[in-house]
């Protein structure tokens, strides 16, 4: 394995607003190298169903779909936001392709099932097909891949775009060197994260559940970590949390460590 590959998963505020999009997608155009791109769009999501008059109810950062808001992700992630995003990059010479789970049979997942909280249409991945992914990367078309999967049976469903990413990249690694990088507002993982100063730039597993029992790490961080250890232990060479500026500037950010 001799090709390096970038998967960059991008959300929260970032996708929000006109500048930081067009300031991020700048930089990421400029990373050297195969990458890819996963984005999010959950505010975006949350103003859509505000509007049609849906609430939006979330647990640990994951958002509860029942069929009207399965609707809305669908629309807004598959739609509205990833191709803006392809949009953007196509303006700046990158050969960009918008997919989701479902497209090329990317991503096969199951309803989550057995859980005390019904989450509703969310799906759990089972099962990464990279093939064709990967033939597109070889050809230097960039995927920008939406977080939605399908079970195999004609439905569609919400997965969070954080373990897209690292279900990816996983996938990725058996035949590349995968680096994951989470970009979102802040400038990684944060004591306070209502203070940019308080950043935590190296965090192991022990540290992570340490944290999170002390509430210190919760809410949307916690299935980030999860993700980004889980990519870790499998064969990802790199985790880091970081924001715009961290893509440009090695070392800035939250590294994670085994």
């Amino acid at each position: 394995m001799d090709q390096q590959l970038t998967i960059v998963k991008v959300g929260g505020k970032v996708l929000e607003n006109r500048e930081t999009l067009s300031v991020f997608l700048d930089d990421f155009t400029a990373l050297p190298g195969a990458k890819i791109l996963v984005h999010g769009g959950g505010r975006s999501a949350t103003t859509m169903a505000q509007r049609l008059g849906l609430e939006t109810r979330m647990v640990e950062g994951r958002r509860i779909t029942d069929a009207g808001m399965l609707e809305v992700v669908t629309m807004v992630y598959g739609g509205l936001v990833n191709k803006n995003v392809v949009a953007g990059l196509q303006a700046r010479g990158v050969n960009a392709f918008g997919v989701t789970g479902a497209d090329f049979n990317l991503i096969k997942a199951h309803k989550r099932t057995g859980a005390e909280i019904d989450y509703g249409f969310v799906g759990d991945v089972d099962e990464v097909n990279p093939e064709s992914l990967a033939g597109l990367v070889k050809q230097e078309i960039v995927p920008v891949v939406a977080p939605l999967t399908h079970d195999g049976s004609g439905n569609l469903l919400n997965t969070n775009a954080d373990t897209i990413a690292s279900s990816l990249a996983v996938s990725f690694a058996q035949s590349f060197d995968t680096s994951l990088v989470y970009c979102f507002e802040k400038p990684g993982v944060l004591i306070n994260p209502e203070d940019d100063n308080t950043l935590i730039p190296y965090l192991n597993r022990e540290l992570f559940d340490m944290y999170r029992e002390e509430g210190i790490i919760a809410e949307g961080m916690v299935p980030k970590l999860e993700n980004g250890f889980n990519s870790l232990a499998n064969g990802v060479l790199e985790v880091v949390i970081t924001n715009i500026e961290g893509l440009s500037i090695p070392g800035r950010g939250t590294t994670l460590g085994e």
